[in-house]
């Protein structure tokens, strides 16, 4: 596998959009080894910003991959005045490579920060629904939805980062295979590049997914690790909603953990 990160690419029908993106180039070497030739190739995320990773190889032999969580388009729009900090850099990501495929998972160290879980299963949605205890800006969930027995669903929605005036949300359309993430709500002064579109297959309408949010990023892990969407997000902390939307009816399993346990400034 090659990671190549050209730029002012030409979209492929659902790959390629961010023009300034990452490909996974998966083929063979010829010349012993000193020729490579690939086979197939598609986009290492599907989401707004993400480029230009590295990889480093672990003392126990995982390939370990972290990005640049920033879109070239959006740099000079982004910044904010009160933020102490500009750009971003991705969690690091285990790669493994199944069916000819570049697969991503968060690093598993990452599970030793989860703190506080929050589970349900079976829970049913039909219209918008909130869960006691699911909420917060420094989140782990893992969500499995699936059409209720005996129904379809057209639309299911998460809706993260959220007040009564500011959110971003994640929608997934079975009869369309389509993933979307879109930010245009979550409080942007500027006309940048705020959705991104994933084909993922669809599965009966059953979708897994791993979400990560942190302060001001959400990083989204889909079918274990098949896909990824990843955006910054600059709404106020202090918007810490998460709420569910079903078009049909929706049948869900979530964990949700907090992360990372605060750490206050007289301490660092």
């Amino acid at each position: 596998m090659l990671l190549v990160s050209p730029q002012d690419m030409l979209p492929q029908d659902f790959e390629y959009h961010n023009g300034n993106g990452t490909v996974a180039f998966i083929g063979h070497l010829e010349d012993d080894g000193k020729r490579f030739v690939p086979e197939t190739d598609h986009a290492v995320d599907y989401g707004i910003d993400f480029y230009a990773p590295t990889t480093i190889l672990t003392p126990d032999g995982r390939r370990v991959m972290i990005g640049w969580m920033q879109n070239w388009d959006a740099c000079q729009n982004a910044g904010r005045k009160d933020l102490l900090w500009y750009g971003q850099m991705s969690l690091p990501r285990e790669l493994f490579l199944r069916s000819g495929r570049l697969y991503q998972r968060p690093i598993r160290e990452l599970e030793e920060h989860r703190s506080h879980r929050v589970s349900y299963e079976n829970v049913r949605v039909d219209g918008e629904l909130r869960l006691p205890g699911v909420e917060g800006r420094m989140v782990d969930m893992e969500i499995t939805i699936r059409p209720a027995p005996g129904c379809v669903y057209h639309k299911f929605e998460i809706r993260f980062m959220e007040d009564e005036r500011f959110f971003t949300k994640l929608s997934y359309r079975p009869h369309e295979s389509i993933l979307r993430i879109d930010r245009k709500f979550s409080g942007s002064r500027r006309a940048y590049i705020h959705q991104r579109r994933a084909l993922v297959p669809n599965r009966g309408g059953e979708l897994k997914l791993r979400m990560i949010l942190d302060r001001y990023s959400v990083e989204v892990f889909l079918n274990d690790g098949e896909q990824t969407v990843t955006a910054t997000v600059l709404t106020d902390l202090s918007a810490t909603g998460i709420s569910f939307f079903a078009e049909g009816q929706v049948e869900m399993d979530i964990d949700k953990y907090d992360l990372f346990q605060e750490v206050s400034r007289e301490k660092v």
